[in-house]
């Protein structure tokens, strides 16, 4: 039998830069209640959500993804030419084919790196951003760009009370390289399928094409049986993760679980008995639900308004459709 010859990747990996990227268009509650029989109030005690962004037909899934990646990039202090491979996260590319990191990487400037999309939800951040570290260190790419992004106001049914007030668009962007001690923690991950029509597409494609269905395919979800799941089953998940890493919740600076809802959040927050010092990313106040970019994107925010750090020990978390979920313990950059 031949003998393999060891990959020749870094001992470890790390978040290099961050960078985000919020359409320029700021949606309130008062639009949502033009169509949903409720009030802002209602929308704030049930979500925490008081605004969201929503894109310009320019402002598309590529377009923003460009742009999230560009600040990443500078902020990491590489060049696009070191960018061995593009991770694209989202649900709401409308193309099957081809990815849409593709055409990403050769607007950015990027030269032949590996390039995919990923479809794991509200969980795809943390997808790839293992995806990314793990290429890192087996030494098939130097950096990897890792991008969350979504334009979920395409996949919002605007008639239905439980999720019209939801969702929002834009990207987050990472960029993951080599580093000589360990910045990312063990991933846990998994998926719970018999629980996959607790968020879903409410019809395939096809019926919308062949006219079984006059309605566009939207998101829809069963929000009492999300909520219960999230709290209670992603707080496990998230100590599993803490465990992982060989640490405790006391060693933290930082949380940034998916930013779904704020009521998640609080209560995800209380059940890990997190300390006060630790910074909560509550995001979604003014950014809504944006599934795979939510946790990029509330990092980039916490950096860049000095509520975190570089340097800083975060437990990030995302979970969602599938139900898939992905939990690490990063170090901020």
């Amino acid at each position: 039998m031949a003998k393999l010859k060891p990959s020749k990747g870094a001992p470890h990996a790390r978040i290099k830069g961050v960078g985000g990227y919020r359409p320029t268009r700021v949606v309130p509650n008062e639009v949502i209640l033009e169509t949903i029989d409720s009030s802002d109030e209602w929308i704030r005690s049930r979500s925490g959500i008081a605004t969201r962004h929503w894109a310009s037909p320019e402002e598309t899934v590529a377009a923003m993804s460009v742009e999230a990646a560009g600040k990443a990039i500078a902020d990491a202090g590489i060049t696009p030419q070191q960018i061995g491979g593009v991770i694209v996260s989202t649900v709401s590319h409308f193309k099957q084919t081809p990815a849409v990191a593709t055409e990403i990487a050769d607007r950015i400037g990027a030269v032949k790196p590996a390039a995919f999309d990923i479809s794991a939800g509200c969980a795809g951040f943390g997808y790839a951003l293992t995806l990314a570290k793990g290429m890192v260190v087996d030494g098939s790419a130097e950096y990897v760009l890792v991008i969350g992004v979504e334009r979920l106001s395409e996949l919002t049914d605007l008639e239905d009370r439980a999720t019209a007030f939801l969702f929002g668009d834009g990207a987050g962007a990472v960029v993951v390289g080599p580093a000589s001690e360990p910045h990312i923690g063990p991933t846990v991950w998994g998926s719970e399928g018999d629980k996959s029509d607790t968020i879903k597409q409410t019809v395939p494609w096809t019926d919308y094409r062949d006219g079984t269905v006059e309605k566009f395919p939207a998101i829809t979800q069963e929000g009492q049986a999300v909520f219960r799941w999230a709290v209670f089953e992603m707080a496990k998940v998230a100590q599993q993760a803490l465990d992982a890493a060989g640490i405790t919740a006391d060693d933290l600076d930082v949380f940034i679980p998916h930013q779904a809802n704020m009521r998640i959040i609080d209560s995800m927050a209380k059940t890990l008995k997190l300390p006060e010092h630790v910074t909560v990313a509550r995001d979604v106040e003014t950014t809504g639900n944006t599934s795979a970019a939510s946790i990029p994107l509330a990092m980039e925010r916490l950096l860049a308004t000095g509520q975190a750090k570089s340097g800083d020990t975060a437990l990030v978390i995302g979970f969602g459709a599938g139900l898939v979920y992905a939990a690490t313990v990063v170090t901020l950059p």
